[in-house]
């Protein structure tokens, strides 16, 4: 009779164990709240500290006036280069990791170390470890926060959701850089870095709420399982199957591919051998390249044209920034129509590259000059608004076509997160080599010939994107094993 019981007694202590509002808390628009958030601060953290930094390494770290722009310059790049190196290996530590909210806080918890040492630095060495910190919260924020959003929303939403997070990270980096300046100037040093712990801790209270839907699943309907989880719903001990992929006809078929070993090494080897994922990296490269060749070149060019203070500085990066509010439009109709992802990205590209030519042509300090840079910075952030939710939506769909051909191929864990690793370090890159490029190019050739290398990179680029994105051009796209079995059942018939 005790022993009848003690299931009973379990199962209650299961149910009394119940999280609080684990719906609300595992639910697709809830994460993906914090997934946005947590992207825009670290954005938003980043750009904080911009406005503060000259300043402070003058006043604080007593660093002589001739080097405070060298040393300016190379703690972004500092910052550039941890989210370089920490970005795989955090994707590959986050696949086979049990939680991802474990990581997830943190990379939170890395983040207000790196805020803590910058707000108290009064040594380079600091300052160093301060920059290099943040880099590396970015690195686990970008990888953890992509593959919880996979694994949360699945393939159907997932354009949309990305389009989510590349608006909250405009407004975050739009917001960073002018709060920052603006507290500083008025609210002195440590209002500045007051305001970055209050974004701390709110995302503190976000990521302690969330519940990943694969931790949720005992609490919820068996119909609401995360996305990796109905991939990997083969009877325990049974040998996956590897029929290839089915096309018109037997010169169509995809044999199945293996990775050369389960090691990092190996993953990475393996997943930098799909054509997506290199087009979708390199995309991510050139966009976050002209980003950062704006960010150090722009402010520099609108105090040497128009005379502008900090404050007009900062404010010039609002119209590159706020049309990535279609960045969720942008995602629902990839989503609808998914193989327009192709030509949306190819002709955000191909549209950029003459607006970038046409900044030449801003060279009088007239309100008319004025209004045309501030309208072909509009229609550049449109352009990256159209091609940033595709390309890292590519990311899934690399991954997915590798495991439609072998279901096991990556093991228990997966690969995604070290896939979107791998493509944060496209966007590093391109953040650590824009400011030298931009720069270099200006002070030798001049704004005009700038607007010319960033437009011919973005329409070179085109050219991959429009033979590679979703697939090579020429061969019909890959489809999963339930697809093929469909297609060869109806044949049959």
């Amino acid at each position: 009779m005790g022993l009848w019981k003690w299931p009973g007694r379990q199962h209650e202590k299961q149910e009394a164990t119940r999280p609080k509002l684990v719906e609300l808390r595992s639910s697709r628009w809830f994460i993906t709240i914090v997934v946005s958030f947590a992207a825009a601060t670290d954005v938003f953290m980043y750009g904080l500290i911009v406005p503060v930094t000259p300043t402070a390494l003058q006043n604080r770290v007593q660093l002589p006036e001739g080097s405070i722009q060298g040393w300016a310059s190379i703690l972004l790049a500092l910052n550039a280069a941890a989210l370089l190196a920490f970005s795989p290996i955090f994707g590959y530590i986050a696949d086979r990791s049990e939680s991802c909210r474990f990581l997830y806080l943190l990379g939170l918890v890395a983040l207000g170390a790196a805020t803590a040492m910058l707000c108290v630095g009064s040594n380079i060495g600091l300052w160093i470890a301060g920059r290099m910190f943040q880099g590396a919260a970015a690195a686990m924020v970008w990888a953890v926060g992509m593959a919880l959003m996979v694994d949360t929303v699945g393939k159907d939403g997932l354009g949309q959701a990305f389009g989510y997070v590349s608006m909250a990270v405009s407004f975050g980096a739009v917001a960073g850089p002018l709060l920052g300046g603006v507290l500083y100037q008025y609210g002195g040093y440590y209002a500045v870095f007051g305001i970055g712990f209050g974004f701390i801790g709110l995302d503190i209270f976000l990521r302690w709420m969330l519940i990943e839907r694969k931790q949720a699943i005992k609490w919820l309907m068996p119909d609401m399982r995360p996305l990796a989880a109905e991939q990997a719903s083969q009877k325990e001990g049974e040998k996956p199957t590897n029929p290839p992929a089915v096309g018109n006809g037997p010169c169509n078929r995809q044999p199945p591919e293996y990775p050369p070993s389960r090691s990092a090494l190996g993953l990475v080897a393996f997943l930098l051998s799909s054509p997506r994922l290199i087009v979708s990296l390199w995309g991510n490269l050139i966009i976050a390249l002209a980003l950062a060749s704006f960010d150090s070149v722009l402010p520099l060019f609108v105090r040497d044209m128009f005379g502008w203070q900090q404050g007009a500085q900062g404010l010039i990066f609002i119209p590159l920034m706020v049309p990535h509010v279609l960045g969720p439009i942008t995602g629902f109709v990839i989503d609808k129509f998914p193989r327009s992802c192709r030509y949306i990205t190819t002709g955000a590209f191909l549209s950029s590259t003459p607006v970038m030519v046409l900044l030449r042509l801003v060279t009088e300090n007239t309100m008319q000059h004025k209004v045309l840079l501030c309208a072909l910075l509009a229609l550049l952030g449109v352009c990256f608004s159209l091609a940033l939710p595709p390309l890292n939506a590519e990311v899934f769909h690399a991954v997915k076509e590798k495991e439609d051909r072998n279901p096991d191929i990556f093991g228990r864990g997966g690969a995604m997160a070290l896939a979107f690793g791998l493509s944060n370090m496209g966007c590093a890159t391109g953040y650590l080599v824009g400011p030298f490029f931009a720069g270099f190019i200006r002070q030798q050739a001049g704004w005009g010939t700038m607007g010319w290398a960033l437009g011919l990179l973005a329409g070179v680029s085109s050219i991959p994107i429009f033979l590679f994105l979703g697939g090579w051009i020429l061969r019909e796209p890959v489809r999963s094993q339930g697809e093929a079995q469909v297609s060869e059942t109806a044949s049959g018939v």
